[in-house]
């Protein structure tokens, strides 16, 4: 490692060990935050997957109920029941703080009617019951739709973060630090090497003057 390029001075020495105190504090604060940032992610790792798995499994059911409604309507009532929504949706993103990373949090209404499949606006008289099924599965997918969105970035956002803040771990660790510390070492050897020297300069003007 190659030391720093300073003076062989006591104030030098006195600044690089402050460096060294600060540079050494830090490091252990970053290695702390990446330890509980990895905790989380991988708790939400966790919870994404599983999550992922109750929405892919909603969604198939709702596919194979949509499949079989398609096979027995016709395809223009279809269309048309899809064309008009029957209801407004809003979704409402807001900031919150995880080990200092904003991530997203989501909040998902309705408008004034409820999200139950019955007050769907469309005619029974040429739906069906696999029809009836499908808007229930979809309905009662779409808030885990939204939390796993809002888990994902989340995710995307801490493994960014956690990548940030290993780089800067391991600069301090195995650059900065170990720097400093050499550098140190260097001025010590000089600092004790003149000492000596002057030492022996000292003793040999005494022998001098006997």
């Amino acid at each position: 490692m190659a030391k720093l390029n300073v003076n062989p001075t006591r104030m030098e020495l006195a600044n690089l060990k402050k460096r060294l105190n600060l540079a050494s504090r830090g490091h252990k604060l970053l290695k702390d935050k990446q330890d509980e940032l990895m905790r989380q992610f991988i708790q939400l790792i966790r919870k994404n997957n599983e999550l992922r798995n109750q929405v892919e499994e909603k969604l198939e059911k709702a596919m194979q109920s949509f499949a079989m409604a398609k096979s027995l309507l016709h395809e223009n009532y279809i269309e048309e029941l899809m064309a008009v929504p029957s209801r407004s949706v809003s979704l409402n993103i807001d900031r919150k703080n995880i080990m200092s990373v904003r991530v997203p949090q989501m909040n998902f209404h309705y408008d004034d009617h409820t999200s139950d499949a019955a007050d769907l606006s469309y005619g029974y008289l040429n739906s069906n019951g696999e029809l009836d099924l499908t808007f229930e599965y979809l309905i009662d997918v779409m808030p885990d739709m939204l939390e796993l969105a809002e888990i994902e970035k989340t995710c995307q956002l801490m493994a960014d973060e956690i990548e940030k803040t290993r780089r800067r771990v391991n600069a301090l660790e195995y650059m900065t630090i170990p720097q400093l510390e050499e550098t140190i070492y260097f001025i010590r050897m000089k600092l004790d090497e003149s000492e000596r020297s002057a030492i022996t300069r000292l003793m040999k003007v005494k022998d001098m003057g006997q």
